[in-house]
């Protein structure tokens, strides 16, 4: 076989197969970003692509600041859970009333 043939054969096609693909969506890139900066365990990894799907990227960016900012040692994923959780509560509305 000379080098100018090309490819030959399903073995040579196989083998030229390009690696991962790239996130398909911006909340997957930032998910993928969450799991590796708080090193996420893999039974984990898909409540953070939930997470990410559901919820704004501001609002997660501050969840992921917070965490780096206030836990400092333990395990800092299972805080970003709580940060992101606490979205969800109805927050009490303040007494005050303007006159």
């Amino acid at each position: 076989m000379s080098a100018n043939q090309g490819l030959t054969g399903i073995k040579d096609i196989l083998a030229k197969k390009s690696g991962s693909k790239p996130p398909t969506h911006i909340w997957q890139e930032f998910a993928l970003r969450v799991i590796s900066e708080l090193r996420i365990p893999a039974f984990k990894r898909n409540a953070v692509f939930l997470v990410c799907k559901t919820n704004s990227r501001h609002f997660l960016e501050q969840c992921l600041n917070d965490t780096k900012e206030l836990c400092q040692q333990g395990e800092a994923w299972k805080y970003f859970f709580k940060l992101a959780a606490k979205k969800n509560q109805t927050w009490p509305k303040s007494k005050l009333t303007h006159k």
